[in-house]
């Protein structure tokens, strides 16, 4: 029988974290996760091991009432896992991009990390770098150097080129011709700029659910062919 662990998943709601929650509730896994979902809107299944947490993650008032949920239900985290993701456009503006990719994730990670996760794996970007040109590499680098200072025994980066797949209820007209054009470019970017690759969200997903509660330690970035092999 699957043992049970607890897991704190963030961006449930979105293209990757849906899929990943999916994976994760499916119930020939060989390990049956207890998942702690906090959420802003309701999620769209419900299953006997979920348990949503409806609240504003990105406020104070909101990260306190996770951190009161945990301690009520006497939750020990295994693992965080961590699939939020937003654009500049999305976003609004570099601050409000910055609180969100790089803030909120570091926030909930510290959550995570306070009430036992030894493992964080954490969707990020490929190119991500603290000293990139790139404001958004440079605000996903940041957010890696954050999660690695707050002592997690594992953590697993995964850096994904363009994440193909369907966001519902999500507009992002640049992100769709994007979505198009890219594959058609897939054939061209070969050896060092294979990492540059779109990629199916369904691939990146399937990762997530691969890496958590596996052993080991220390800090491994994974690019498209990794992903991929992580996937199979």
């Amino acid at each position: 029988m699957p043992r049970s662990a607890n897991l704190l998943l963030a961006g449930a709601t979105g293209l990757v974290g849906g899929l990943a929650l999916a994976a994760l509730l499916a119930a020939d896994r060989r390990r049956h996760w207890q998942i702690y979902a906090p959420t802003r809107r309701a999620l769209s299944l419900t299953h006997p091991r979920l348990h949503p947490i409806e609240i504003d993650p990105g406020t104070p008032t909101g990260q306190a009432q996770i951190e009161r949920v945990l301690v009520a239900q006497g939750v020990r985290l295994d693992c965080f896992v961590c699939a939020i993701g937003s654009t500049l456009k999305a976003a609004g503006s570099q601050a409000a991009f910055a609180a969100i990719d790089r803030d909120l994730v570091l926030a909930l990670a510290g959550i995570a990390r306070r009430h036992g996760a030894r493992q964080a794996i954490v969707v990020s970007s490929v190119g991500a770098a603290p000293s990139s040109a790139s404001f958004y590499l440079r605000v996903k680098g940041e957010m890696e150097a954050g999660v690695e200072k707050l002592g997690f025994e594992r953590v697993d980066f995964l850096q994904p080129g363009l994440l193909l797949g369907e966001r519902a209820g999500v507009s992002r007209p640049g992100e769709r011709i994007a979505q198009v054009l890219n594959p058609l470019l897939n054939p061209f970017l070969l050896g060092s700029l294979r990492r540059y690759r779109a990629i199916p969200a369904e691939k990146v997903a399937a990762a997530l659910v691969a890496l958590a509660g596996r052993k080991g330690s220390g800090v491994t970035r994974l690019t498209n062919a990794a992903i991929e092999d992580c996937a199979r």
